[in-house]
């Protein structure tokens, strides 16, 4: 009976630390949607557009997952919070050569990029 109610106990005290520790885990996962401003119509596909933002933004240290919606004019970042800020974030997309919310686009960035993706 004794041994029942050790593994009863053991089993719970289990629980709890695996539930805080995902808790403090998904924490530190944050996702971010961005404005910035797209002037092309194929920016999924373009190699200056799309790809530039899957290739480049997914080496910063941090970022997870990258989604670039044209309709809306934004961008998903899912980042890690304890690697990267949201600020070092809107600052590689301004390097890109496009705005990210109230940061403008850098002007080194912006010449790089194709004639249709300048407004």
């Amino acid at each position: 009976m004794k041994s029942i109610f050790k593994l009863a106990i053991a089993f719970l005290l289990l629980t709890s630390v695996s539930n805080t520790a995902l808790a403090q885990q998904s924490k530190k996962t944050q996702k971010a949607v961005i404005k910035t401003t797209i002037t092309c119509d194929h920016c999924k596909e373009c190699e200056t557009c799309g790809q530039l933002f899957q290739k480049t933004l997914i080496k910063e240290k941090g970022i997870q997952m990258v989604t670039l919606n044209v309709e809306e004019m934004t961008i998903e970042v899912i980042f890690n919070s304890k690697k990267t800020d949201l600020a070092a974030i809107k600052r590689a997309i301004s390097n890109l050569g496009y705005d990210a919310d109230d940061i403008k686009a850098n002007p080194e960035g912006y010449e790089k990029l194709d004639g249709c993706c300048k407004v």
